[in-house]
This record gives C-alpha cells, sequence and structure tokens, in this order.
C-alpha cells in the first residue's frame, strides 16, 4: 500500500479511549478505510472524515448538536445517519456502529445506508409540481422533493443545454484547467430516469398562469402544476457599448460560456477582464493559471471594497498583482475596435479575449407576467411562497425576510438558492418550514478562499482579528455596533462558530 493511501491513526477495531480524544474527535481507521470518531455529548459517534462536496477535513470542522459542520464551505452532516443535512454537499456520509467495552470504544461494522421516508410529511400533497430553473433552487429542491419521499409527478424546466452543474467550478477550477469537466454535473444523467425527475433542457417557459395552475412553454404546450417552484435565477449584465457584441467578449454563467473562453483562452495571449467582482477576480485567477497576461478594468477605487472594506481590498488588488494581473481602476471601458478597448481616461488595451464581469440581473420576466408581488425579486415570506398561494420562490430572484439582520434581502449566493430550493420543496410539501439559514459564500484567488458569512448591504466599521497581509484573519462588518457579517482567511473554524452565533441569536 502506497504512502498516500495508508490508512490514518489508529486501528479502531481494537478499541481506543476518549482520552486519546483531541478537542472531541479522533481520526483512525477500520480496515482500509478511514473513519472521524466523534464525542456529542455523552455519545460518540463514527462517520466519514471528509466531506462529500470538495472533501474538506470535517476533523477540523465543528459539532453543533448531532451534525458535524465542514470547515471549508459549511455544509452540513448528521453524525447519526450521515445525511447531508445542508448545502453544499448533497451526498450522505459512510456512518459506522460504534460500541463500548467498559472505557474502550471500538468500531468495526458500517451502518447501512437508511432509505428515503416519508413518514414526517405533514400531510397528504398534490401529485404535480414542476420547477421553472435548472440551476442550484432548481436542483435542490428536486433532489430534497424525493429524499423526503414524494412520489408524485415532478417536472422541471430548464433553458439550459447543460445538466445542474457545480456552478462555482465554472469561474474556478474547471476554468482553470485544473478540474476535468465531468466534476461538473450535480448528479450523472440517469439520476433524474431513476428519480423519476422529467428534466427538460433547453426549454423555454412563456408565461404562468396562477388561476388555471398552467405554465406555457415557449412552443405553446401547456404543463398543469399543483405546486410551482420559481426558480429562474440570474442573468449577466451586458455590456452597452459600441463593439461590445463580438465574438471575443464574453460572459460567465454557463457551462458554454465556460467552455467558450476555454477555447478562446487557447488561442489568446492576453485578456482583459472588465469588473473587479467575485467573478471578475477569479476569472483573472484562472486566465493566469493558464499563462494569459491579464487586465482588469473596474470603476472602483480598489477592488471589493463595498462588500469587504478598504483593507481587504487592497489586499486582494496585492494578490493579484503578485500573480501578475494588471489593473486599470478608476477607469471604465468606453469603445470596442475589433480587439482594442479604449478606456474612458483614454487609454487603450488591445486584447484577444475579453470577459466582462459587471453584475447580474435576476429572471424577473415570468413573476411579473404571472402578477407575483415585486420588490427588486420576486418577494416571499419566511416559508419561501410567493403572494400566490402554492408557487413559491428559490434562489437569486428571491427577497425574503432575513430574520438576523432584520431586512428583508435578496442575495446571489450559490450555496443560498442550494439551501433554498431545499427548504421551498419541505414547504411544498406542507411541512411550514422558515428559511433562517444565514448567507454563506466562498471565493477563491489562487491559495487564498475567502469565506464570507452573513449579509451587509452597509457597515459603519470592521473589527480585525490577526493579519490580512498574513492571509490569518477574521474580519467582522458592524452597523450599530452589531455584527452582520463575518470575513475570514484561513479562520475555518472562527467561520463556523461566526455562522453558529449568527443562526443563535434570532432562534
Amino acid at each position: 500500500m502506497g504512502e498516500e493511501s495508508k490508512p490514518s491513526g489508529p486501528d479502531l477495531t481494537k478499541g481506543v479511549s476518549l482520552a486519546d480524544f483531541r478537542d472531541g474527535k479522533l481520526l483512525g481507521h477500520v480496515g482500509g478505510e478511514d473513519v472521524l470518531l466523534v464525542q456529542a455529548g455523552s455519545e460518540v459517534f463514527a462517520i466519514e472524515p471528509a466531506c462529500s462536496h470538495y472533501h474538506g477535513p470535517l476533523a477540523e470542522g465543528l459539532v453543533v448538536d448531532d451534525t458535524i459542520r465542514c470547515p471549508w464551505h459549511h455544509a452540513c452532516f448528521s453524525l447519526r445517519t450521515g445525511e447531508a443535512t445542508r448545502p453544499p454537499a448533497l451526498n450522505a456520509l459512510s456512518v459506522w456502529e460504534v460500541t463500548r467495552d467498559q472505557d474502550r470504544i471500538l468500531v468495526q461494522r458500517k451502518r447501512e445506508v437508511p432509505q428515503p421516508s416519508a413518514s414526517h410529511r405533514a400531510a397528504p400533497t398534490p401529485d404535480r409540481f414542476v420547477i421553472v430553473g435548472g440551476g442550484a433552487a432548481g436542483f435542490g429542491a428536486a433532489e430534497m422533493l424525493r429524499r423526503e419521499g414524494f412520489a408524485g409527478a415532478i417536472t422541471m424546466l430548464s433553458h439550459d443545454g447543460a445538466m445542474p452543474v457545480d456552478r462555482p467550478n465554472l469561474s474556478k477550477d474547471y476554468l482553470a484547467g485544473s478540474a476535468p469537466e465531468d466534476w461538473l454535473p450535480l448528479r450523472p444523467e440517469d439520476y433524474y430516469r431513476d428519480a423519476g425527475i422529467d428534466l427538460r433542457l433547453n426549454t423555454a417557459v412563456a408565461a404562468i398562469d396562477p388561476k388555471a395552475r398552467s405554465v406555457t412553454l415557449g412552443n405553446g404546450d401547456k404543463l398543469p402544476f399543483d405546486r410551482l417552484l420559481l426558480a429562474t435565477g440570474a442573468e449577466p449584465v451586458t455590456l452597452q457599448i459600441p463593439g461590445a457584441d463580438q465574438p471575443h467578449i464574453h460572459t460567465l454563467r454557463s457551462v458554454a460560456d465556460s467552455r467558450a473562453i476555454i477555447n478562446a483562452a487557447g488561442g489568446a495571449k492576453r485578456a482583459l477582464v472588465i469588473g473587479a467582482s467575485f467573478i471578475g477576480l477569479e476569472v483573472a485567477a484562472s486566465l493566469r493559471a493558464r499563462k494569459l497576461e491579464v487586465h482588469v478594468v473596474a470603476p472602483e477605487e480598489r477592488p471589493m471594497e463595498r462588500i469587504l472594506g478598504r483593507e481587504m481590498g487592497d489586499f486582494v488588488r496585492a494578490l493579484h498583482e503578485e500573480n501578475g494581473v494588471d489593473f486599470h481602476l478608476n477607469d471604465t471601458a468606453v469603445r470596442f475596435d475589433r480587439t482594442r478597448a479604449t478606456l474612458k481616461s483614454g487609454g487603450v488595451i488591445d486584447a484577444d479575449l475579453v470577459v466582462t464581469g459587471i453584475g447580474v440581473k435576476p429572471r424577473l420576466a415570468l413573476a411579473e407576467q404571472a402578477g407575483l408581488a415585486i420588490d427588486r425579486g420576486v418577494s416571499v415570506n419566511a416559508f419561501l411562497e410567493t403572494s400566490e398561494a402554492g408557487i413559491f420562490a428559490a434562489g437569486d430572484i428571491a427577497r425574503w425576510p432575513d430574520r438576523h439582520s432584520g431586512q428583508d434581502i435578496r442575495v446571489e449566493h450559490w450555496v443560498v438558492a442550494e439551501r433554498q430550493g431545499q427548504t421551498a420543496a419541505l414547504n411544498m410539501l406542507g411541512r411550514r418550514e422558515r428559511f433562517d439559514a444565514v448567507p454563506f459564500f466562498w471565493s477563491q484567488h489562487y491559495d487564498v478562499p475567502i469565506n464570507y458569512v452573513g449579509h451587509a448591504e452597509g457597515f459603519d466599521d470592521i473589527a480585525v482579528d490577526g493579519s490580512i497581509a498574513g492571509k490569518d484573519c477574521l474580519l467582522k462588518y458592524r452597523k450599530g455596533g452589531r455584527v452582520l457579517a463575518v470575513a475570514s482567511i484561513y479562520r475555518d473554524l472562527d467561520s463556523l462558530k461566526a455562522e453558529l452565533e449568527m443562526e443563535r441569536s434570532h432562534a
């Protein structure tokens, strides 16, 4: 057996003592499989030690009651069953039976994976559920409906040509060339067939009739529904300047977009990224990984200052400059003449590949046409139900009452969309569960991950613990003395604790 695949820690079949645990955890093995022992109260559990999302080390995670949270992207698993109870993880982890012989703890047998049960559905549900959207929220809802034992019809209508994918990868590892395309799908094609989910790709939806309870497709066909989830997501804002419609100028939202940028990068030498947003700078980092010369043009004084503050903005800029990115800030592109971009300052950048990342806008046309209440998004209540009974909304389009900030908010985070899709599914089944998850997202810049918990549309001050320049910090964004959000670099456990504190502050 090679060194890399050598099992970790002690042989748990021979037993260990609680005195061997560190911070309530112990990593060992059963046969050739690594197993994590976790003490939670008076009980000890045994679970697979790597998160099923991106294989984050659960031994470094946070135990909350009888669950464990991943330090990387805040997924959550039941220690009892291994079920992924919170995205971005979707797949369950293996669990093992734990026995005690006096003061010895032994692990020998893996438990059977529990089958989905409909036992906790509150009431009989209608038979026909329609989901409009093939992104994180739509997929999260469809998968949760089947996980909960819903046996009725699920039709999922997606305007995209690709199956639901792990969208964060499109600007990160996949675009950088370090992740293969077969990592992208959230589930393989046969999952939808086996789960009885009618996934219709390249399908336009023309209208929704709340009274007749039907959806009109782009080809004129009508599809009846008993419950409907709107998860239409957002679309990139396009650049409205002369010459911006040329084929070498791209936006990034879909698999097709990412493929097109990768293909263009193969023959390009210099790339221009317009916009210093998270997406824009992740694209810049990915194109640097492909050895392109990269220039970034943005109107602000420093990247991400509005969300992360001055000091973190300066750090992000310096990090990208250390990796060869040239910034042109306080500036905008005003015209393209073939490959030549003219800037407002009078400067000129010649680039054979251009990617614009100047923001996205929610796709609200269907909701507006259906007469649903709109307020810079689709207005929903705490159960993600719109102004029309039986029609729910989730993901980038939904504006919901956030108990932590005390405001109605709309955010465009992947993990939020997945979690909202799952909660919407439960409420389509009649469960009446509030959506109370604290918003979370992560961004990757070269070897530096930035985690962000909460939501601060504005802040009075920022309390910094640690060193931003040293890539070891926790930042608290406060307004009126109250912490609204926390950003961190390599403070994963502290980030998890901040998330938990926010949850408990409005429990």
